[in-house]
């Protein structure tokens, strides 16, 4: 196939229309998309002007940490600057709590929840996952909680909105006296066997950045529901959290542009050409955000963020739904196809699916569905660039051996978008073009 002069990788001059493979008469071909069009890559809200009005409200709480509590049944909940600082908060709070000084996470993971740690004064172990999904490969984990009596806590991440074993893991920790925290970054609304994720831990944390879902821009939610450490948390917080106006304001304004450039027209122009820079200088990292360092910032919220929190907070379960039904569809479009692993909710659990990912069993066909599918605007991305392990600036940070599983993980997956903006007719196209690649 050849894409009328553009390349045949699917990347293009960012000042041209975008080469896609399109459907018509059940043949396929390229034709030029225009450049105005790029669907989020996961299903991030956009503000709507009548949710300042919503008479749905009334069932939640006056503020956004009462939404939280409502909806979780927690104990305690803080509003954080993000979820990286929730996460920091908690590490100081179990150093106040225990003398041990060593965290397990998994080997595919956001580069932040390893830096939280990094910055805590933590130790931190590098644990494989599983061949074929985001959970621990438990041989491995074992080995590493049998072996070292320092382990202060087991990061559970519940990776794409997919809750993990928890059960298994529990069992594991409270077997050597270990706690654990939940990383519901992606997996507000979740389900594990009845119950929400970030209310089956010791400690759990949510986030709400930018294309999140639920989101105040930059932003996140400390949460627990062990009442003895509440205040161990609150004078944590009241310690480290300071005020910084300038700061917060800049938040604010970010906040609106949100609204605004979050949006199919305009997305391009502040997501993918950045990308598209950053690649074609060969900063892969850079491109996809992955560029991080200690120095993050844990000032306190305004009121103004929470409230735009708060008005949006009814909308997450017509949301969730929202996003089920397009994971679903591929889900039920995309099975079957050798070669293509589709990673799903386990028996008694119900994700959210932020976004759907797929594992290929050929890098190359993976790299060819990429490409192809990335120049059409339609939303598709990949979770992250690396395993943990092998981003430069957090190797002389880690203890890890064997990551293999997460190594072949990373150069074998894509997500596939549930963006509200994606139409049926975009679901169509996605599902067509991935068969027709995979069965050339």
């Amino acid at each position: 196939m050849q894409t009328d002069g553009s390349g045949s990788n699917g990347y293009c001059n960012p000042w041209h229309p975008k080469p896609c493979l399109c459907v018509r008469d059940k043949k396929f071909y390229f034709t030029a998309m225009p450049i105005l069009k790029e669907i989020p890559p996961t299903s991030g809200w956009s503000f709507r002007l009548q949710d300042f009005f919503s008479l749905s409200r009334k069932n939640y709480a006056n503020n956004l940490a009462g939404d939280f509590k409502t909806y979780l049944k927690a104990d305690y909940v803080e509003i954080t600057y993000s979820g990286t600082a929730a996460l920091y908060f908690i590490f100081e709070s179990l150093k106040k709590i225990s003398p041990k000084r060593t965290v397990i996470i998994p080997a595919y993971v956001c580069p932040l929840v390893a830096l939280a740690a990094k910055k805590s004064g933590l130790r931190i172990k590098v644990c494989d996952i599983n061949y074929a999904n985001f959970d621990y490969k438990y041989s491995a984990l074992e080995e590493i909680c049998a072996n070292d009596s320092d382990i202060l806590a087991i990061i559970i991440v519940h990776l794409a909105g997919i809750p993990l074993d928890f059960d298994r893991l529990n069992a594991l920790a409270q077997g050597h006296e270990i706690f654990t925290i939940e990383d519901c970054a992606h997996a507000l609304g979740a389900e594990y066997k009845g119950r929400l994720a970030g209310t089956l831990s010791d400690f759990s944390f949510f986030s709400l950045a930018r294309g999140k879902g639920l989101t105040i821009y930059e932003g996140g939610a400390l949460v627990s529901n062990k009442k003895e450490y509440s205040n161990i948390l609150k004078e944590t917080i009241e310690k480290l959290c300071h005020k910084d106006y300038l700061s917060e304001i800049l938040k604010i304004l970010e906040l609106f542009g949100y609204w605004f450039f979050y949006r199919p027209l305009f997305f391009w122009f502040v997501f993918k050409l950045p990308q598209v820079f950053w690649k074609h200088r060969g900063n892969d990292v850079k491109a996809f955000g992955e560029e991080f360092d200690t120095d993050f910032d844990y000032h306190r919220v305004s009121s103004l963020r929470k409230f735009f929190g708060h008005i949006s907070f009814y909308r997450l379960e017509n949301e969730i739904k929202s996003q089920r039904q397009k994971a679903l569809y591929y889900i039920k479009n995309l099975s079957g196809i050798n070669g293509l692993k589709i990673i799903q909710e386990n028996p008694a659990t119900k994700a959210v699916y932020p976004f759907l990912v797929l594992l290929f069993d050929d890098i190359a066909k993976r790299n060819l569905v990429l490409e192809t599918l990335d120049a059409c605007g339609l939303g598709l991305s990949i979770i992250y660039v690396n395993p943990i392990c092998d981003y430069a600036y957090l190797k002389d940070s880690l203890s890890f051996t064997n990551y293999d599983n997460a190594r072949s993980f990373s150069s074998r997956q894509l997500t596939l978008s549930t963006s509200a903006f994606l139409k049926d007719k975009d679901l169509e196209l996605i599902i067509g073009i991935i068969k027709k690649l995979l069965n050339q």
